[in-house]
């Protein structure tokens, strides 16, 4: 596949030679070195690669996380780069949703409030119904008065994925959501996030050390050293 066949107009992610150089005590080190990548509206991305290719470094840049050192970033239709910091706040607030290895859960909060939360802050009306019915969504309907530390790691990454998508993001980025879990809970996961992409039409990036769970999305991205080795569709 052509990762520059995209248009401008048509592209959910839009990368044109972005690096990322990180200082450290040895000197620079060159994270990201010279990234272009497209993805369409509504495509699901496996971005794979051995541990410190970069991989998580891409997805920050996306998310407007991390500034990268050079290049343009385009996502939904935003330059991120040139955003200040608010206005990147806003823009994930709106446009992006995020699930990480390690859930990210508040524990003082129940499941329920670990999704609404966000919402209420992000001023969407009925916070808690839409919180509600998301968590029904992914299994946990009886659930959702426990806190983090009365559920298992799989129905913690549950609640992170449906606070994740609760508010109908254009984009779902996913940094190892099965890395805390084991085989039969991962592959569960992974399971229910395509089937919530697909019933949201999201875009979705999935990075993951799995070739098998990043061959079930679209097409599958590999990166090396910083730089995209590989960029195939899957299964074809």
């Amino acid at each position: 596949m052509d990762v520059h066949s995209n248009t401008q107009s048509d592209s959910m992610i839009r990368l044109r030679n972005v690096t990322l150089t990180l200082d450290s005590g040895a000197g620079a080190v060159n994270i990201l070195r010279g990234i272009d990548l497209d993805l369409k509206p509504g495509e699901a991305v496996g971005l794979v690669g051995p541990s410190g290719s970069g991989k998580s470094s891409l997805m920050s840049v996306i998310a407007g996380l991390e500034r990268p050192t050079s290049g343009a970033v385009q996502v939904a239709g935003e330059q991120l780069e040139a955003m200040n910091e608010d206005q990147l706040a806003l823009f994930r607030r709106g446009t992006v949703g995020i699930v990480f290895q390690s859930f990210h859960l508040i524990p003082t909060m129940t499941a329920l409030e670990n999704v609404a939360v966000p919402l209420e802050f992000a001023g969407i009306d009925d916070p808690f119904g839409l919180a509600h019915a998301q968590l029904k969504a992914v299994g946990l309907g009886a659930r959702e008065s426990h806190y983090p530390g009365q559920l298992s790691g799989g129905e913690q990454q549950r609640v992170a994925l449906a606070r994740a998508v609760a508010g109908k993001p254009k984009l779902l980025l996913a940094d190892e959501p099965t890395g805390n879990l084991d085989g039969d809970t991962g592959a569960q996961i992974i399971e229910l996030m395509l089937s919530l992409h697909d019933a949201l039409d999201t875009t979705l990036l999935l990075i993951t050390h799995d070739e098998a769970l990043a061959e079930r999305c679209d097409r599958v991205v590999q990166l090396r050293d910083g730089l995209i080795a590989n960029d195939v569709t899957a299964n074809g």
